[in-house]
This record gives C-alpha cells, sequence and structure tokens, in this order.
C-alpha cells in the first residue's frame, strides 16, 4: 500500500468509542459489496454488512475488528462507522461461536417461513459466521 494522506475515524458502538484516530485508508463491506475508502472521498452514507473491519493507521499498522451490521457516513474528510458490534479477532472465543451459530441455525429451522423471527436468525446466523471465520483466522 502506498502512503496516503491521512483523515480521521471514529468507531462507535452502543457500548461507546471503540477507535478514534487517523488513517490512511478504511476497508470494509457494505450491502452492495466490499469499499476501500481514502482522504477525500465523495460523501457517502452506506448500510455495513458483517465482516473484518481493517482500519489503515500506517502501511504496517493495520487494526482489525469483527465488524457487525451499521452504518457509515464519510463527510468532510472524515468517516463515522456506528456498529451494533464489534471486537478485536483474538478477544472472540471460536467455542461459544459456534456454540451460538448451532443455536441460530436450529432458530432459523423451526421459524416459519417470511417471518420476523426467521429474518433475525438469518441476520444471526450471517453475523456469526462471519464472527467465526475472523477468529479462527486470528488463531493462525
Amino acid at each position: 500500500m502506498a502512503e496516503h494522506t491521512p483523515f480521521p475515524v471514529q468507531v462507535l458502538t452502543p457500548e461507546g468509542e471503540l477507535f478514534s484516530r487517523e488513517v490512511q485508508m478504511i476497508s470494509t463491506r457494505t450491502t452492495v459489496g466490499s469499499i476501500g475508502l481514502l482522504a477525500n472521498h465523495e460523501p457517502l452514507l452506506a448500510t455495513l454488512e458483517p465482516t473484518e473491519l481493517r482500519l489503515y493507521v500506517t502501511e504496517s499498522e493495520v487494526v482489525r475488528f469483527a465488524q457487525s451490521e451499521g452504518y457509515m457516513q464519510v463527510a468532510a474528510n472524515r468517516a463515522l462507522l456506528l456498529l451494533q458490534e464489534a471486537h478485536e479477532p483474538g478477544a472472540l472465543d471460536v467455542a461459544q461461536l459456534r456454540d451460538r451459530l448451532a443455536e441460530a441455525e436450529r432458530e432459523l429451522e423451526h421459524a416459519a417461513e417470511d417471518s420476523e423471527r426467521r429474518r433475525t436468525a438469518a441476520r444471526e446466523q450471517r453475523r456469526l459466521t462471519v464472527f467465526l471465520r475472523i477468529a479462527e483466522a486470528a488463531q493462525h
């Protein structure tokens, strides 16, 4: 990655501020696909999907989080990410995630077609699948 102009990024969850520093690039996933943002990006409002959020502070320093659903706003050369949930990959418990994923899959099997219960279980399954992949990669 070439040296890029830094810009301020803030990551918030319901528990509070998770990250607030200048970065050279953000790599995340929106509902329409993966995106990388650099300084002076056009204004943007996006819905975020579960993924590994990468915040490139420098070329050699990358801060990573397992990101759940949320929103991102880019304006005036600043980025704000509002996430339902975010965790450092090493803090995720693989066994607990496997148990929770199995529970979400059972819930999905028993939920009526086109019900809110089914949509909630499917969303939980997607998030936990991504978190499990990130947690397992962090162990290697």
